[in-house]
């Protein structure tokens, strides 16, 4: 059989399938930690996924504790996020507000109990608030005083163009090379090892492939012919304006009373940003543009927001828009290996975590790309948990807050 010849400009030590928040953060850490020729393949542009429909909001508020490390890890990069990059110009648009969240009676307010424990034990900063404590840092709020109220000072939110194209760069700067427009075809396989990528602009070779293919990270299934448990589903946000301002001062605040366990942050001026922390739309098909926001959902939403914030009860919308997550059945992500499958690691199904976990997940992701151990470790993310059915489901239930 006569042997295929391949340039060195088709050829490189690691190739990464998606420059979203996860793959720039993945390629970054790749260039950081030595990987060699790196190559980047996204399909649109940096910054045009499914990141830039994310509210931003960081905690490390969880109650499955890997998430919960995965997230302090992440946070600290945020803080300093110009010195982890290496770049003085680098920005990710942090701000610093901490993190309010509330439940009443019943089962949430045992789950938010056992993770507050939790949180204590790992050397988390978190506190417990009585109502007339949670009104002086929300004070557009009114809080019910057999709540159980915890705060983390150490949250808020950040930008997610800023942090994806920030990471893109400091990429660029060590090394990586990164295709726009550029939409991966295949896996190129010799018999269980992936050795290289089909894309629109040819085929392109390595001895390693990283997929951070986000919603589209269904296609592995038909490259691969195996079972990738995961679905799209679409979320509204929406921009509400009201006389009394939420400002920036003011913590984001998880509302776990509330029927669609809504998240709330300041949107600058006198706006708020809100979304409901429930399941969302399911699309039968992958998509990452614009859906209708029905008319019966922002009335359902005003009314639980002004259940909590009065002030907020002929709130004007001033903006919306729908952002897809890519959901596992536990709400939880996929990351390692896939059985019987070499040379391959897979990042998806963050199923709306993906922003606020990304430096984090990016270093363990390179780290296993290049046989290294993981900083923090990932056994509890591999994908064999759907079939024996130990789901990675947190005290809180399935859904976003894990």
């Amino acid at each position: 059989m006569e042997s295929k010849t391949v340039s060195t400009e088709q050829t490189f030590d690691v190739i990464v399938i998606g420059a979203g928040v996860i793959g720039a953060s993945v390629a970054f850490h790749l260039a950081r930690l030595g990987a060699g020729r790196v190559l980047v393949l996204e399909q649109s542009q940096i910054g045009d996924g499914t990141g830039a429909q994310s509210s931003g909001i960081l905690r490390t508020h969880y109650s499955v504790e890997s998430n919960a490390k995965l997230a302090r890890l992440s946070w600290d990069a945020f803080t300093d996020f110009s010195r982890y990059l290496g770049d003085e110009d680098a920005q990710c648009g942090l701000v610093r507000c901490g993190y309010l969240i509330a439940a009443g009676e019943g089962q949430r307010a045992q789950a938010l109990h056992d993770t507050i424990e939790q949180q204590k034990c790992m050397g988390i900063p978190i506190e417990v608030l009585n109502a007339s404590q949670a009104r002086k840092l929300l004070p557009i709020a009114r809080f019910g005083e057999s709540e159980l109220i915890a705060y983390e000072p150490e949250a808020g939110f950040a930008d997610p163009y800023m942090t994806n194209t920030s990471f893109a760069k400091a990429a660029r700067r060590l090394g990586a090379k990164i295709l726009q427009g550029t939409r991966a075809l295949g896996l190129i396989r010799d018999g269980s090892r992936v050795t290289g990528v089909q894309t629109s602009a040819g085929d392109f070779y390595a001895g390693h492939v990283v997929s951070t293919q986000n919603i589209w990270a269904h296609q592995l299934a038909n490259w691969l012919n195996v079972d990738i448990p995961l679905k799209a589903e679409r979320h509204i946000v929406l921009a509400l304006e009201a006389e009394r301002a939420y400002t920036q001062e003011m913590p984001v605040f998880k509302d776990m009373v509330s029927p669609g366990m809504l998240y709330l942050r300041s949107y600058g001026a006198r706006q708020m940003l809100v979304s409901e922390g429930v399941q969302g739309e399911v699309l039968e098909q992958c998509m990452n543009e614009q859906g209708d926001v029905p008319l019966d959902t922002m009335v359902s939403i005003g009314e639980q927001v002004a259940e909590r914030f009065p002030d907020y009860d002929c709130a004007q919308l001033a903006s919306s828009w729908t952002g897809v997550y890519d959901v596992t059945p536990d709400w939880n992500p996929v990351l390692g290996g896939l059985p019987g499958i070499d040379g391959l690691t897979v990042g998806f199904g963050f199923s709306g975590h993906g922003f606020k976990l990304s430096p984090g997940v990016g270093l363990v992701l390179a780290q296993h790309a290049l046989g290294m151990p993981t900083q923090i470790e990932i056994s509890p993310y591999h994908i064999g948990r759907f079939a024996s059915g130990q789901l990675l489901t947190g005290k809180y239930g399935a859904g976003a807050v894990s």
